[in-house]
Order: C-alpha cells, then structure tokens, then sequence
C-alpha cells in the first residue's frame, strides 16, 4: 500500500429501524452465529436505498452501500453530497466509531477526528486534562503533547479557560478546542465534519488555513465534509460525491462540484407544484410552477452563452389587496450569489405594470430575463422568494432550479482558454489614435 492512506473496498454500512429481533428465536440464533463467524447478516434486505423522501419497503436503510476508493497519502479530499447522503457516516466508519456492515477499511496510520461538537472530551474534565486524553488516545506518549501544548491552546484561544471544565464551554470553545487538538496532535490522517460550521467566520477561516498547512506543509491526508462548496473547492483537489448511500464519483473537485450541482438539482427546465420543496411557505402567495426557457428551444435547461435565460415563476396570491415582489437569487457552483434581482423598475429596464400594485386573489407569471453574453459558461442554480410587504412572511425556494451556460464554439474565438469571473459580459469598445 506505499502511498496508499486509506483503502475502501465494498463498504457498506446497514442501520435497522424499529425492533431489532427477526421475529424468531431460531432466525435470532442464526443471525448472530453468522456474525460471530463475520459473514454478512443473512437477514438483511438487499436494495433498501438511503433516500428520506421515499418509503421503502423494509426496515433496514443502507446508508453505505458498496464503496470503493483510495486515498494517497497527502491529499486533501472533500466528501461531498445532499443531507442523508452517507457523509457522516463514512467518517464514523473510518474513523472507527462504527463498524462496517460489510467490506472492508484499511488505514495506515493514526486518525485524529472531528465528527461532532466536543467529539472524544470528558465534559467533567479541564480543558488540559482533555488534551492530554486526547493525545492518549491517539497513542502519543505525554512528552509528544507536551510539546505541542502551548501551540494548541493558542489556536484555540481559551487559555484563560484551560482549566475549567469543558462542559462550562459554549458550543464555540469546544469546538476550537477540539479542532486545535486534531490538527496540532501528530495523527497522519485528519477527518472533519461539517462541525466547524459552529465557529465564527474568522475561526472557520483559520481551521481552513491549518487544514491545508496539514496537507500540503506537512503531508497528511485530510477528509473534509462540508456543505460550503467553496471551502471545498479552495482546501481539497480531489473530492468524493455520495448520493443515497452510494458513490457516485472521484474525482477533481471542480468535476465533482459541477456534477453534484447536476444531478443534486432540478435540470429539467421545470418544476410544478407537486414537485416544488418548498423552504418556507407564505399565508400571501404560493409558488406554483418555476421554468428555464430559451427564445428557440422553449423549456431548457441548457444554453449557448449567447443566449437569453428566461425565467418564469409562476404564483397564487391567497388574498385580495395582496402586494406581492417575486425576486430570485443566481448562484454558481460555488453558492456564491452572483446577483439579486426583483421586480423593481431600473433605468435600463421596462416597469413591471405590477410592481407594488395590490393584486386581486388568483393566478400571476413574472418573468425576468438573463441577458445572453452575460453568464460565464458555468453551471448555476436559482433561488425564488415572493416578498409581500412583511418580509418575514415571503415564501422561499431554494435551488429549485439548474442550469448550464455552455460555450458555444463559434463564440470568442480569439481564445481558447477559460474565461475567468462569474461574468463574461460582452461589453463595447472603442479605439482612437491620440498622436498621428
């Protein structure tokens, strides 16, 4: 396994929901004697898919089934998928909090991991009495944490506290304190969850900057889940894409980004309302359908960079007198907010006929349009509100639909790299001869 951090090979992980018996004594038996012999529960139902939004038909959920993959020693490498989709548990299994249900996990090395808030500390222990368990753990002798001691108190800012117990921590110091003591203790492999998520912005910032001094400065392997696509996208070159349990693929991150933002989101040009999820809803107005158009091929998902992006949200409005905004947000595969927009009138733009008008009860259809050579050729994705005079009261829809801008062939062919910005506005230029 020379370079070789972590091997996966068929892993799967099965959880049972409810009652934990067969039903018989004699199934019972036989269960636990082909257990003890490790072989794989024979009772276990194969094709149970890890999706919340669907029922299934037994009680026992994959949340990993057949997962296969290496990691070099070095690499930094995201884990990346929907809520539900395998990530945690994954890192529990490598990290050997749980057991596989079957296949197999090889590590060389020692792992140091942060999967939850206060992940390994006594909460009746200081916070030095912590470190040095936690280093005793990880098999170090005390003279090894000593010599890191100061640098992971400093990191972590809670010298005056060193001695408290930690279960007077708030959520922020414990998690600094863990994360200083999994990045500063000498472990080869470094796995963490979406926990820094808990820190302020500027701690958040500096475990990602320990995190890729781990990897590229001292060459340990680092496993990083996160939602925030852009952390990702800056800390790890390689990254994993879990969906329902299964690995859909490795590869370079912007690859596996730009296939998660694909395939996670609608991409067929169109959501009705039996389909809509909905993230907060409105007594004033309701969502009702939203579309992607495109001036020659109608409902589309993908477009030349030339072209115009429509869209279309349809809506209800519950009451009479009912002033309504409908406004979207535009991302990129990075959920960076490229631009806001809403119904306002501009200088460069028709008035809405509507804008801040009461509308009567009934159906309405806005429509905003994405002018062509504006978007860089990137996938991106659309959030929708309906902002009636309370704001607290809009209606809010997330990623509810995706997109391709896609570069054409025949467009800017005076060069054939990529374009960098979010934008790629063709803009007018002029040139003149000052001095003849």
């Amino acid at each position: 396994m020379g370079d070789i951090a972590i091997k996966v090979e068929n892993l799967s992980k099965a959880y049972q929901l409810g009652d934990f018996g067969t039903g018989t004594l004699s199934r019972d038996i036989e269960r636990k004697w082909a257990l003890l012999r490790g072989k794989e529960d024979p009772f276990l139902k194969i094709g149970e898919a890890n999706d919340r939004a669907t029922a299934g038909t037994s009680d026992i959920v994959w949340s990993l089934k057949d997962i296969n993959f290496e990691i070099n020693k070095g690499d930094a490498v995201g884990v990346i998928g929907r809520n539900g989709a395998g990530k945690s548990t994954l890192l529990k299994v490598l990290s050997r909090v749980t057991v596989p249900t079957a296949g197999s996990v090889k590590i060389m090395g020692r792992v140091a991991s942060l999967l939850e808030v206060g992940t390994g500390f006594h909460p009746e222990l200081t916070g030095r009495e912590n470190i040095f368990l936690n280093g005793a753990i990880l098999g170090m002798r005390k003279h090894e944490i000593k010599k890191h001691f100061d640098a992971i108190v400093d990191f972590a800012g809670v010298e005056r506290y060193i001695d408290t117990p930690v279960k007077r921590y708030s959520s922020g110091m414990y998690v600094r304190l863990a994360f200083a003591v999994a990045a500063h203790l000498e472990s080869e492999i470094l796995i963490v969850d979406e926990v820094l998520a808990v820190g302020d912005a500027e701690f958040q910032k500096k475990c990602l900057g320990k995190m890729g001094e781990v990897s590229k400065g001292e060459g340990r392997t680092v496993l990083f889940v996160s939602h925030n696509m852009a952390a990702i996208s800056n800390l790890c070159s390689k990254s994993i894409l879990l969906k329902h349990g299964q690995l859909q693929t490795m590869d370079y991150t912007h690859t596996v980004i730009d296939k998660y933002i694909r395939t996670g989101e609608n991409n067929d040009g169109q959501v009705n309302l039996e389909d809509l999820i909905v993230k907060q809803k409105s007594t004033k107005a309701g969502f009702y359908a939203l579309r992607l158009l495109s001036r020659s091929k109608g409902i589309t998902a993908d477009f030349a960079i030339n072209e115009d992006v429509i869209i279309e949200i349809e809506y209800d409005v519950y009451e009479d007198g009912t002033t309504i905004q409908p406004s979207i947000h535009l991302l990129d595969n990075l959920d960076t907010c490229i631009f806001a927009t809403f119904s306002a009138p501009s200088a460069s733009s028709t008035v809405d006929p509507f804008y801040k008008k009461p509308l009567q009860k009934g159906r309405y259809r806005s429509t905003c349009v994405i002018p062509g050579n504006y978007l860089n050729d990137k996938n991106y994705k659309i959030n929708a509100f309906l902002v009636p005079e309370n704001m607290a009261d809009m209606a809010v829809a997330e990623s509810v639909l995706a997109f391709t801008v896609i570069e054409t062939g025949d467009m800017r062919k005076e060069f054939t790299g990529d374009w960098w910005g979010v934008v790629r506005p063709k803009l007018s230029w002029n040139t003149e001869a000052i001095i003849a």
